[in-house]
């Protein structure tokens, strides 16, 4: 039985297009309909771009406490690479800006960079994310042309490996698994750079958050299911 607000941990599977906020206010409103109160806590452990899909933990009533704790979960990333092509935001938000040879690119080189990426890294996030800088979000700056310096931030990845490599296309597939803070996008231009080339990320699904797969997960479609189901008692 559900008491959302005693607090409940629910996983989602973020549907592509939208952004984690439009998640959370989903079930929110949802949630206050169905028990009647105007409002109700409801957070995520971790921000998923709009143009990514999969697991996204909700937390709602008492259990928000638990969100500082559970975003240094470790993440599983399923992502593919369009390799020899640059965006400025590092992903299909924007358009291609610049082009690079790939002819020199074979799975043996792809089989000798991609390693290097295992363990402790430094990495510059994207100017288009969330990251703070004098009090406002880099994508600010980035949207307006500005030009800004982020600091590089030391993040850890566990694993990674190659799925698949399509030599034709300069397609590659890769999971990741790594810490919080860890954004795919940069790896992406990071093995492009790696590989005297560049590349860009044009699909990224988080298949794993701790120990919650994606599998596991509810769509949005079937929670608000449930919920029809779901009998709230109101304890005077």
């Amino acid at each position: 039985m559900w008491d959302f607000e005693e607090g409940e941990i629910l996983a989602f599977d973020k549907p592509l297009r939208w952004t984690s906020f439009d998640l959370v206010a989903k079930v929110r409103w949802n949630l206050c309909r169905k028990i009647g109160k105007k409002k109700l806590k409801v957070g995520h452990t971790g921000t998923l771009d709009p143009l990514a899909t999969g697991v996204v933990i909700v937390c709602t009533g008492k259990k928000t406490k638990l969100i500082d704790q559970l975003q240094y979960d470790v993440k599983e990333y399923v992502a593919t690479l369009q390799l020899g092509a640059t965006t400025p935001s590092f992903d299909l938000e924007k358009e291609i800006d610049q082009t690079y040879p790939t002819e020199h690119i074979t799975r043996a080189l792809i089989n000798e960079v991609i390693p290097q990426f295992i363990g402790e890294q430094w990495q510059v996030p994207p100017i288009f994310s969330a990251v703070q800088i004098n009090g406002k979000r880099a994508y600010e700056f980035a949207r307006k042309g500005q030009e800004v310096e982020l600091k590089p931030k030391l993040l850890v990845i566990d694993e990674i490996e190659v799925l698949n490599f399509d030599e034709k296309n300069m397609q590659l597939t890769i999971r990741v698994v790594c810490s919080k803070g860890t954004y795919i996008r940069a790896l992406a231009r990071d093995i492009g750079q790696k590989l005297n080339s560049g590349a860009h990320l044009i699909a990224l699904r988080r298949t794993r958050v701790g120990n919650t797969r994606v599998e596991e997960c509810y769509t949005i479609e079937q929670f608000l299911e449930k919920l029809k189901q779901y009998d709230y008692v109101q304890i005077q």
